[in-house]
């Protein structure tokens, strides 16, 4: 499974506690490329992200794109809803990149 906070920074505060910077994603737009599926038993964002980007730790894509279906906290998604798979990312990274830079 992919991790969520593999690639965060980790800052120090004035007391040296550390925590994790801020992550901003991109707004994902519709585009005429995106591909629609059903959701099915034991699908989960990273293996969505794998199968359709060779990447799982761009689950975060998929989460985005589908605000209102998906729940923050989990990889795992509710059976047999529709979701949206944005194809053309390269736009989406470069958006992520230049927010968190």
């Amino acid at each position: 499974m992919a991790n969520r906070i593999k690639n965060q920074e980790i800052k120090l505060d004035s007391s040296k506690k550390r925590y994790y910077k801020y992550i901003k994603y991109p707004e994902i737009p519709v585009d005429i490329s995106d591909v629609y599926i059903i959701t099915r038993i034991g699908e989960r964002l990273d293996l969505l992200a794998n199968k359709y980007y060779q990447n799982p730790d761009l689950w975060w894509v998929i989460m985005k794109a589908n605000p209102d279906k998906l729940r923050r906290d989990s990889f795992f998604m509710p059976i047999g809803i529709q979701i949206r798979i944005p194809i053309n990312i390269d736009i989406i990274i470069r958006d992520f990149e230049r927010l968190n830079a």
